[in-house]
C-alpha cells in the first residue's frame, strides 16, 4: 500500500500547537530548543501560550506551522515511510525536510527567509486574495485574464479542489474580479492575507528568497516529493532547486497533485502537521479517498 504524507500551509495555526510533543519527546525537544536558537527567538512561548494574534504575524506563523510539521514527522520514527509526499505552498518545505530533500536547520532558515522576504513584500505593495466557489478553473482563468489586461494584476493562485480556487492581486484587480466572478455564477470571499501570495505581485520575495535557496544544498529525497509549481513528483536535487525558486511566484496546483499521486497508486493520504485543512480537500479531490491525520 502506498501512502502520500501531505504537509499544510499557512491557516492551519492554533495555539498550542506543538507543545505534546515538546513535552513528551526529547528528541522532538531538542528540535525546538535548535530553532529557537536559529530563529533568535523562543518561537516555542508563541506556538505554545502566545494569542492568535501573535501566531498571525507572518515572521511566527510559517516557522510555527513548519516546525510542527516536521517536528511531528520526526516523531513518527520508523513508522514514516512515506512512498510520496507533497506540501501546500509553506508545506513543501516541511516535505522537502522530512522526506529529506533539505537538513533541517537549512529548512527552518529558508522558511525564515520566506516570511520575512513575503512580510516585507505585503508592506511595500499592498496586495490581496480571495476565494472562488463554484466555478471551473476556465472561468476563473479567463476573468483573471481580462481584468489583467486592463492594467491591473490577479491571477489564480491556488487551484485547491475543483470548483475552489483562490486568486491573488492588486486590490483593485482582486475587488474587480470578483464582481465578474459573482456575475458569471460564482462566489467570491475576500480572504484576511497580508498580500498576493503566488502572484507576479510577490516576485521581489521571490528574488530575495532565491538567494537563501541558493546557498542550501539540496539531496535526493527518499520518495518522490511532488511540487507545487508543477504537481509531478520530482526526486532530483537540481529540479527540486529550481522549482522551489519559482514556487512564491507561481499557482499551487493542488487538485492536479492530489490527482496525480491517486494516479500514481497512493492508497492513503496521510497529514502531517496541525489542522485538517489538507484532508477536507482530498476528499473534495477525490470522495472515497483514504485521509487522515497523523495525529
Amino acid at each position: 500500500m502506498k501512502t502520500a504524507y501531505l504537509f499544510p500551509g499557512q491557516g492551519a495555526q492554533f495555539v498550542g500547537m506543538g507543545k505534546e510533543l515538546y513535552d513528551s519527546n526529547s528528541q522532538c525537544r531538542d528540535m525546538f530548543e535548535t530553532a529557537n536558537g536559529i530563529i533568535g527567538f523562543r518561537i516555542t512561548d508563541l506556538m505554545f501560550g502566545g494569542t492568535p494574534d501573535d501566531l498571525k504575524q507572518t515572521k511566527v506563523t510559517q516557522p510555527a506551522i513548519f516546525l510542527h510539521s516536521v517536528i511531528l514527522a520526526a516523531s513518527l520514527g520508523d513508522t514514516f515511510r512515506p512512498a510520496m509526499a507533497a506540501g501546500h505552498s509553506l508545506g513543501e518545505f516541511s516535505a522537502l525536510v522530512a522526506a529529506g530533500a533539505l537538513s533541517f536547520e537549512d529548512g527552518l532558515r529558508l522558511v525564515v527567509a520566506r516570511a520575512n522576504a513575503m512580510q516585507k513584500c505585503c508592506e511595500r505593495h499592498p496586495s490581496t486574495m480571495a476565494a472562488v466557489l463554484k466555478l471551473d478553473d476556465k472561468t476563473v482563468e479567463d476573468i483573471c485574464a481580462a481584468v489583467s489586461a486592463e492594467g491591473e494584476t490577479v491571477v489564480p493562485a491556488n487551484y485547491n479542489t475543483p470548483g475552489q480556487l483562490v486568486i491573488s492581486g492588486t486590490n483593485e484587480g482582486v475587488a474587480r474580479a470578483c464582481e465578474r466572478l459573482k456575475a458569471a455564477g460564482g462566489r467570491a470571499l475576500p480572504l484576511a492575507v497580508g498580500g498576493a501570495f503566488h502572484s507576479p505581485l510577490m516576485e521581489p520575495a521571490r528574488l530575495e528568497l532565491a538567494e537563501a535557496i541558493g546557498q542550501c544544498r539540496f539531496s535526493a529525497p527518499v520518495c518522490p516529493v511532488y511540487q507545487n509549481v508543477c504537481a509531478r513528483p520530482v526526486t532530483d536535487p537540481v529540479e527540486i532547486q529550481s522549482n522551489l525558486n519559482k514556487q512564491l511566484t507561481a499557482p499551487v496546483r493542488w487538485t492536479a497533485t492530489v490527482q496525480n499521486m491517486l494516479s500514481d497508486g497512493a492508497a492513503a493520504f496521510i497529514e502531517v502537521g496541525p489542522g485538517t485543512v489538507l484532508q477536507g480537500m482530498v476528499k473534495r479531490i477525490a470522495p472515497d479517498a483514504d485521509a487522515r491525520s497523523a495525529e
